[in-house]
Parts: C-alpha cells; sequence; structure tokens
C-alpha cells in the first residue's frame, strides 16, 4: 500500500470540479457532539491560554534590530535575518523612503507573481500608484517608475541585458526579499546569479527568514562584490510561540514538558507504539477538531495538508455552526465585494463551504483569483480556518492564530520526506498575527504520518544552513557568452558560492586534511567549468556559438529566449515550425515546452476534445525537433517529451472556448489549467522581444497574449 492511499479508506471521493457536492446528513449538526469528554488543563497550559487576546494598541515604534537595519543600508549591504512576521517589510519600506529621497530608484524582487502582486498593492498605497511599477512574467506596468516590484527571474534577465549591452543597471536599491530561496533547490541558481551580476554600485538589501550560516553568505557577498555586507539577526518572534498538542479524545494539551516531551504526549505515544497496526487509519475529524480550538478561543487557523485533495476532502467535514447576525452581516458585506471584484468566482465549489463553514481551501489547483479571494478574507477576520498546502508558508503574508499541523512530513513533487528544521519553522511562523495577537500556537494533531517526537526536536533545532545550487543550463551559458569570453566564465565560476563554500570549508578542515582538502577545493570549480564546456560545445555544434566561442546571429536571438526549453524553442523557429501559424496554433505550439517535468503525466488519452489543427503542427513540430532530442540524448542532456494535451488545451483557449468546457475536454486541475496559460503567456512575451529579427513571428505571439488573459485567469 502506498504513502498515500494509508488511511483513505471510509473517505468519499470528491466530486467534478464544479459539481455541487453532496452533504452528509449531519453536516448540520453542531461540531460539539464529536468531542468524548470535557477538556482538561493543567496549570501551565491555563496560564498561556489566558494570555490570548488583542494587544493593547500603541503607537508603533520599531524594533532595535529594524532601526539597526534601515541605518546600516545607508551606508553598507544588508542581510537581515528574523522570523516570519517579525517586520521586515517595514525595513524595506523605510530604507525604499530613504533613496527615493534622493533620487534614486529601487527593485523589490520577490519569489513569487502572487507576493509581488500584493507588494505592488502595499508599495502603492504607501507611495501612491504612480510611484511603484510591477514587471512579471505576464504584467508589465508602470515599469519606469521610481519603485519596481517583480520576480527574481526577471531581475536576473535584466542584469543580462545590462552586461551584453554594457549599461548600467538604472537601481541604486535591490530589495530581494525571501532572500533564503538561494538555498532553493529548483530556483536557487537564478537569487546566486543575481547576486554574482549585481554590480558593486547597486545597494543591496537582503530579507530572509532566519537561517543558520549567516556569517558566510555575507563573507561570500562581501569577496565578490567588494562591498561590507552587515547581518542584522533577529531570533525573537514578535508574537511568542507555544507548541500543543491534541489528543484524540478533543483534549488539548502542552507539546512540551519540562525536560522534554510532556508526560501526557510520552504517555499517549506509548501506548501507540505497543497498539498493533490498524488495517485502515479514520479520517481525522475536522469538525471535532475546530471545536476543540473554538472552545480554546485557537482560531483563525491555518491547516497544512499533505495534498490538494484532502485541502478540499477537510473542508467538506467541516460542520455549519450558528453564528451571530452582526458577524454574519460583516462576512457578506466582505464576500460580496469581493465577488464582485471576481464574478467568475460565484459559481466556485468551495463557496458554499467558505460561507456556511467559514472554512476553504488554498492550494495550486485552485484558480488564483480563488487564493486572493479567500486571502482576503482571512486577513478580514472572516474565516475560522483556511487548508492549505505547504506552498502557503512560502512568502504568502496571511498569518492566524493557530497553524494546525497534521504530519511531520512534506511532499517535494517526487517523495515525501521529514519537514526540515527550516521548512517547519517557515510553517509555524504564520501562526500568531502582529497587531492581533498576544500569543500564536502550534497545534501537533496526531495521525498515521505524525512524529511528534522529530516536531519537537525541529522546534528547538537552528534553521538549516543555505548551501549552494548552482548549475549550468543552456540559457545560463548563451546569455553569459553574449558578453564574456570563455575565461571570463571561468572567473565567473570562481566568483560563486559554491566555489566560496567548498574553499571555507577546506579551509577549516586544513589542518587535519591538508591534501584532501586541496582536491576536493579543485572539485566543485572543476565540475561546473566541465559542465559549462559541454554547454558550450553542443551549442557550438547546433550553430549557436561559433569556433571563437561568440555567439552567432542565431545564438544572439537565442539568448533573447529566457525560457525553460530555449535551445528547442529556438530550434523550432529556425525550422520554420512555426511559420504561417495563427495565433492561436502559436500559443498550442508554444504550451508543450511550459509544462514541469514532475507534471508532465500523460493526459493525452483523457482529452475528450481535440483539433486536428493542432495536433497536424505539433507532429510537425516534434518532427522537426527529432535530431536535435536526439542529439541532446547522447549527449547526456535532459530531454522532455512534448505531450500533446497542453497543445489542446491552450489552442482551445485561445480559439475561445469556455473555462468550463475547456475543463470538462481536459482533465486539469482548474489552478493548473490556469498555470500552464499563464506561463505560456509568459513565453510569448519573450518571443515577441524577437521583433528585429522575426518580426511576423513576434506580432503573431503578441495577438495572441489577449487571447488568453482572460476571465477567470485574468481581469
Amino acid at each position: 500500500m502506498s504513502r498515500h492511499e494509508k488511511g483513505k479508506a471510509n473517505v468519499s471521493p470528491p466530486q467534478g470540479a464544479r459539481g455541487k457536492r453532496r452533504r452528509s446528513p449531519d453536516r448540520h449538526r453542531k461540531a460539539r457532539a464529536d468531542v468524548t469528554r470535557p477538556v482538561k488543563t493543567d496549570r501551565r497550559l491555563e496560564e498561556i491560554l489566558s494570555q490570548i487576546g488583542i494587544p493593547e494598541e500603541l503607537p508603533f515604534r520599531p524594533d532595535p534590530f529594524q532601526e539597526d537595519a534601515v541605518r546600516l543600508v545607508g551606508e553598507t549591504d544588508v542581510l537581515v535575518s528574523a522570523p516570519t512576521g517579525a517586520g521586515k517589510t517595514w525595513i524595506a519600506l523605510r530604507a525604499i523612503e530613504s533613496f527615493l529621497e534622493k533620487g534614486g530608484h529601487a527593485w523589490y524582487a520577490c519569489p513569487l507573481k502572487a507576493l509581488s502582486n500584493a507588494k505592488h498593492e502595499e508599495f502603492a498605497e504607501a507611495f501612491g500608484p504612480g510611484r511603484v511599477g510591477i514587471v512579471t512574467g505576464d504584467r508589465k506596468e508602470n515599469s519606469g517608475a521610481p519603485i519596481v516590484v517583480g520576480t527574481t527571474e526577471i531581475l536576473r534577465n535584466q542584469l543580462y541585458d545590462c552586461m551584453s549591452q554594457q549599461k548600467d543597471l538604472p537601481y541604486e536599491l535591490v530589495v530581494l526579499d525571501e532572500a533564503h530561496y538561494l538555498g532553493d533547490t529548483e530556483r536557487g541558481v537564478v537569487w546566486e546569479e543575481t547576486l554574482i551580476y549585481l554590480p558593486p554600485s547597486t545597494r543591496l538589501l537582503l530579507l530572509s527568514a532566519t537561517i543558520q550560516n549567516t556569517r558566510e553568505l555575507t563573507d561570500w557577498l562581501t569577496s565578490i562584490r567588494g562591498v561590507p555586507c552587515a547581518v542584522v539577526s533577529s531570533e525573537e518572534r514578535p508574537v511568542p510561540l507555544h507548541p500543543l498538542f491534541l489528543y484524540p479524545d478533543g483534549t488539548i494539551g502542552l507539546l512540551d514538558g519540562t525536560r522534554g516531551l510532556a508526560r501526557g504526549v510520552e504517555r499517549f505515544l506509548r501506548v501507540q507504539s505497543r497498539r498493533t497496526e490498524r488495517r485502515y487509519s479514520p479520517p481525522l475529524r475536522y469538525g471535532a477538531i475546530l471545536e476543540s480550538m473554538r472552545r480554546e478561543n485557537l482560531l483563525p487557523a491555518i491547516f497544512f495538508m499533505k495534498s490538494r485533495a484532502e485541502c478540499d476532502r477537510a473542508v467538506e467535514r467541516c460542520p455549519v455552526i450558528a453564528r451571530d447576525p452582526r458577524q454574519d452581516e460583516a462576512f457578506g458585506n466582505a464576500l460580496e465585494q469581493l465577488l464582485e471584484r471576481f464574478p467568475y468566482l460565484r459559481g466556485h465549489r468551495a463557496l458554499n463551504d467558505l460561507s456556511e463553514a467559514r472554512v476553504a481551501p488554498h492550494h495550486a489547483g485552485h484558480l488564483p483569483f480563488w487564493k486572493v479571494l479567500v486571502e482576503q478574507m482571512m486577513l478580514g477576520g472572516h474565516l475560522d480556518a483556511i487548508f492549505a498546502t505547504s506552498t502557503v508558508a512560502g512568502g504568502v503574508n496571511f498569518p492566524a492564530r493557530t497553524v494546525v499541523l497534521v504530519q511531520s512530513d512534506r511532499f517535494t513533487g517526487k517523495e515525501f520526506q521529514d519537514l526540515s528544521a527550516t521548512e517547519l519553522q517557515q510553517m509555524i511562523g504564520r501562526a500568531g498575527r502582529r497587531g492581533k495577537d498576544r500569543v500564536g500556537f502550534a497545534l501537533i494533531v496526531p495521525g498515521p504520518y505524525q512524529d511528534p517526537v522529530l516536531v519537537h526536536q525541529r522546534l528547538r533545532s537552528p534553521p538549516d544552513p543555505i548551501e549552494s545550487q548552482i548549475r549550468m543550463n543552456f540559457s545560463m551559458v548563451l546569455n553569459l557568452l553574449q558578453s564574456h569570453t570563455s575565461e571570463d566564465v571561468r572567473i565567473l565560476i570562481d566568483r560563486s558560492l559554491a566555489a566560496f563554500q567548498q574553499e571555507s570549508r577546506t579551509s577549516q578542515d586544513a589542518g587535519r586534511r591538508a591534501a584532501g582538502g586541496r582536491r576536493k577545493e579543485k572539485d566543485v570549480r572543476e565540475a561546473l567549468w566541465r559542465d559549462f564546456v559541454r554547454h558550450r560545445d553542443f551549442l557550438k555544434e547546433a550553430g549557436f556559438v561559433d569556433s571563437l566561442d561568440r555567439l552567432t546571429w542565431e545564438g544572439e536571438w537565442a539568448a533573447r529566449l529566457r525560457l525553460d526549453h530555449p535551445l528547442l524553442v529556438a530550434e523550432a523557429i529556425r525550422a520554420g515550425s512555426f511559420e504561417g501559424s495563427s495565433p492561436e496554433v502559436l500559443a498550442g505550439m508554444i504550451a508543450p515546452f511550459v509544462v514541469d517535468e514532475d507534471r508532465r503525466e500523460d493526459l493525452d488519452s483523457g482529452l475528450t476534445v481535440t483539433s486536428r489543427e493542432i495536433l497536424s503542427r505539433v507532429r510537425r513540430m516534434k518532427r522537426d525537433l527529432k535530431e536535435l532530442t536526439r542529439k541532446l540524448d547522447l549527449g547526456g542532456f535532459e530531454t522532455s517529451a512534448i505531450p500533446a494535451w497542453p497543445a489542446v488545451a491552450v489552442y482551445l483557449w485561445a480559439k475561445g472556448v469556455s473555462w468550463t468546457a475547456l475543463l470538462r475536454a481536459v482533465p486539469l486541475e482548474e489552478g493548473d489549467m490556469a498555470m500552464l496559460v499563464t506561463r505560456t503567456a509568459d513565453h510569448l512575451n519573450q518571443i515577441m522581444g524577437l521583433e528585429e529579427t522575426h518580426p511576423d513571428l513576434a506580432e503573431t505571439a503578441r495577438e495572441a497574449l489577449p487571447l488568453l488573459l482572460r476571465e477567470p485567469i485574468w481581469l
């Protein structure tokens, strides 16, 4: 039995994307009936719970670490390492303000489009709409403003352009939010490139969750930028956090004892360990959990779930609770205002649950505007709980009084792994709302995938260190060769965090293993250099780089395709695969190149509607790419299949098929469908940049964009 199959008996499957779900007979019954006996609390817990409440409203006074950071950023680069919710955005606002007063310009880089949108609104309110712009893959507004908010990838691409055109970056201050993404296995390479290419004349402010190796990072930045980088750290949460444990009978107790786990938790775990494994684990009773939390005034809450399906099912198990009429009126007014902004959501499958039970799911399978609605309702204090996947922990700002953990592992996209200290601390960092709570809580719920001992240990563990994730890819090599010789690239490799970390750690071991240390010191540099040469030589063979390691004409325009698979798209352009395409067909042909590797499931057989026009063009494109794909495979490079379903989905959408009909035709969750469409739009934006070399193709891409960016994924 697989990890996902365990504990699934007695759980009804979710219904279709837009169908009415069947309500259980006791849906409207008071959740209190699920609690088996009254709660007993100890004195320590009673004392902690007595602190719950809204803090006294006082004039805002910045914390010392905030004042230190603002003062230092006027003098040098600064890395701020502080817990989630500690007030790092206030530092950014004051720093930006100080640079604007001197006539400077600032770029605020975010890891997520959703976070970019939220910061754009926040900064527009603080500085005025006319002084703030936004640039993401699918949105470009007021890009010449003194303050620009955008994704880190866009900033990295601007640095590529500045290097190739030998011009200065037009920003005196760059703020990198969520800077701990530098250690992200998938996207950390973009952060590292950005830090390597950023000119020393631009002041750098990094805002990060607490990390272990701050001094190592600032030493690295100082060494490559020639500018001192100060560390400002704070480990104190603005709202104290208390870990709690929920017993199966509804009792809530402390997770921690005076010297380790609380005695009650230890006894519970001993009893559990003596029991033989049951045939299945019954689904958690979320109505009972919410009632226990409501009784102790622990709501609102964020439940972190193991999967999207579990988020949706959990919402369906939550009962309706009687409300004060004044609460109902405030809730109704707030919801109606949002539905006027996003009218399509009036038919959303989870709207009834949100309205009747005051709970909602929040994950990547939902439309972007649904997630905005849920976030706004949560921020307004109108929801008891949201059920979310761990992506909520990564920067979207809507904290709650309590974070509920129902498992101690997370799905990486390929497998389940125990939560690291950093991942756990990012999740529980959402507990406790500054200005709204005096205390916050992390509630541990026992279950088949929960290890309270691991959670207890991780809560007391230092955050994980950031490790370099730099690696070579064709887009990087093409862009570097626009403005650098191969020997210059070798120097850039020496400036990488990977090289710095290996050298510094080797030096620490030099006294014990001098010879081995020297050998290891060369390994990372040589490995990166060999990988660069491997990519460069393949580009030579493919005709994008000449014998002098300079880009050919084709290499010059291919470098402007900042895509996941620039070589395949460039080869399709070169082979004439897109010639004569209508805007709808071009959009469909681009779509297969934007699907993540872990989302390349075979949905072709599930299509209920196809089109001979798009399928024949995709087959031709695959023939055009066959030889290059074969060479990539022989060269040891990763190659990807070109499935038909993304092409069909985007083509149908561009042709004007309704959203409901599209989801019937292609078996994909609507959030994934929205992501497919918006990422295709990102790629079309890149192709629009080829107007000098391929004007007809660029114009067709421009005509395709409005066909894709329409309701309900775009307003």
